[in-house]
């Protein structure tokens, strides 16, 4: 029964994380000035582009997405309301936009943190338990693929290259889960290390915590 609870929790919070990462591409694409269709695209991409990226390497084609449409008919969704409320009352859009912006930052790290287990697992059972590296990379890779390709469309410097502690959280969570699934079940492990990644992004924005970067110096100054 318990392990029953975990796995439907686990699966509202990947439509949370779903919900969360759709709302992202949505509003990237809206503050680009994007029609109704790159807003729908973008939207889409960010939240289940990493998943595609995931099944296309490990060899599951065509990928999940394609079989089992509900994750991008949710991500749909929930672009295409965005999209309604910033082109019906784009004042008041404009107005909530940072607060909205803020609450996103919190489903967004519930989202990095399941994903980044979830394509660790996936990993696991497509038969590459024994890769440490490779079931890590999918974690990662599930967790920030969809908004590498969301910054790629709109034309700007991908936001997990220089977000605070971004793609990192993902790793240590992806690694937490391929080593505590050892000793523990498997759905408590995953909550356990997507947990872990959870923490480790809201204490990266809370303290601004970066990883380290070269200041350009300019001549004179």
């Amino acid at each position: 029964m318990t392990a029953s609870l975990l796995i439907t929790a686990a699966q509202i919070a990947e439509y949370i994380g779903t919900v969360a990462f759709a709302v992202s591409g949505a509003m990237c694409a809206i503050d680009r000035e994007l029609d109704l269709f790159g807003v729908l695209l973008l939207g889409i991409i960010t939240a289940t582009g990493g998943g595609m990226l995931r099944d296309v390497i490990l060899g599951a084609t065509p990928p999940a997405a394609f079989i089992d449409p509900v994750y991008v008919l949710t991500a749909a969704i929930v672009s295409l309301l965005v999209f309604l409320v910033a082109y019906i009352r784009p004042e008041r859009y404009s107005r909530t936009h940072e607060t909205v912006d803020r609450r996103i930052d919190i489903f967004d790290a519930i989202g990095l943190g399941i994903f980044a287990v979830t394509g660790a697992e996936a990993a696991m059972a497509a038969g590459h338990g024994d890769n440490l590296f490779l079931c890590v990379f999918m974690g990662m890779n599930t967790a920030v693929g969809g908004g590498i390709l969301r910054d790629i469309l709109s034309m700007r410097v991908p936001m997990v290259l220089v977000k605070h502690v971004y793609a990192l959280a993902a790793i240590i969570g992806a690694l937490a889960f391929c080593l505590l699934v050892r000793c523990l079940p498997p759905a408590l492990a995953m909550f356990l290390a997507a947990g872990v990644t959870f923490v480790i992004r809201r204490l990266a924005v809370r303290f601004n915590w970066n990883l380290p970067k070269v200041r350009q110096i300019q001549n004179g100054k």
